[in-house]
C-alpha cells in the first residue's frame, strides 16, 4: 500500500508544480530522491553498549538499520584511531522515505520546543535541505523507559532539482513547516 504523502505527491502536488512553474516535461517535475539521516557517535569509545543502543534507536526512528561509519584517519588529539566508529547513517528511499518525511513534517517537528518553523536558509547550492535535531527524543518511537543517552540527528532531504525556489515550493506543498516571514 502506498504511503499517503506519496499518493498526495502523485495526485495533487505534481499538478500544482506543473501549473505554477510551467513545466512541460512530466519527468522534470521535482521530487524528493532520498533522505539521509546521520548521527555522530564519537562518545561510544568509552562505552561499547552505547553503539548498540544508538543503532536500535535510529532503526526504530527510520525503519531501517543504520550503517556504522568508521574513522578513516587517526587523530591523536581526539583519542581517535583509524577504524573506530564515529557515526551512523541511514539512506531512505521509496515508501520508507515518504513515511519518514510525513512523520517528520506532521508529528516530530511540531513537537519541538519553541518551534516557529524551519529556516529558509538551510538549502545548499544543489537545492537540498538539511536540518538538525538536537535530541532524538522528539520522535514518537523513542521509549523513555529504555533511554540511556539522547543524541542528535542531521537530516538531509535530497531533491531532484537544482533550483532552490522549486525545491522550496515542493517541500512546502508536501507539508514542510517553514518560518513565516512577517511583512513590516
Amino acid at each position: 500500500m502506498k504511503p499517503t504523502l506519496r499518493k498526495k505527491f502523485e495526485s495533487e502536488i505534481t499538478d500544482i508544480l506543473v501549473k505554477e512553474f510551467n513545466i512541460k516535461n512530466a519527468l522534470s517535475v521535482p521530487k524528493i530522491e532520498k533522505v539521509v539521516v546521520n548521527s555522530g557517535v564519537g562518545d561510544v569509545v568509552k562505552n561499547k553498549e552505547l553503539l548498540e543502543f544508538y543503532k536500535k534507536e535510529m532503526a526504530a526512528i527510520t525503519g531501517q538499520t543504520p550503517s556504522v561509519r568508521r574513522a578513516r584517519i587517526s587523530v591523536a588529539s581526539f583519542n581517535l584511531r583509524e577504524g573506530m566508529p564515529v557515526g551512523l547513517k541511514v539512506t531512505l528511499r521509496g515508501d520508507r522515505m515518504y513515511n519518514f518525511v510525513d512523520k517528520l513534517f506532521s508529528i516530530t517537528l511540531p513537537r519541538l520546543r519553541d518551534f516557529r518553523g524551519l529556516s529558509l536558509k538551510s538549502f545548499d547550492k544543489d537545492a537540498n535541505y538539511t536540518l538538525g535535531i538536537e535530541e532524538h527524543t522528539v520522535f514518537p518511537e523513542v521509549d523513555f523507559t529504555k533511554l540511556i543517552k539522547p543524541f542528535g540527528l542531521e537530516i538531509t532531504i535530497v531533491t531532484s532539482t537544482k533550483k532552490i525556489l522549486l525545491a522550496k515550493r515542493l517541500l512546502e506543498l508536501m507539508g514542510m513547516p517553514f518560518q513565516k516571514i512577517e511583512a513590516k
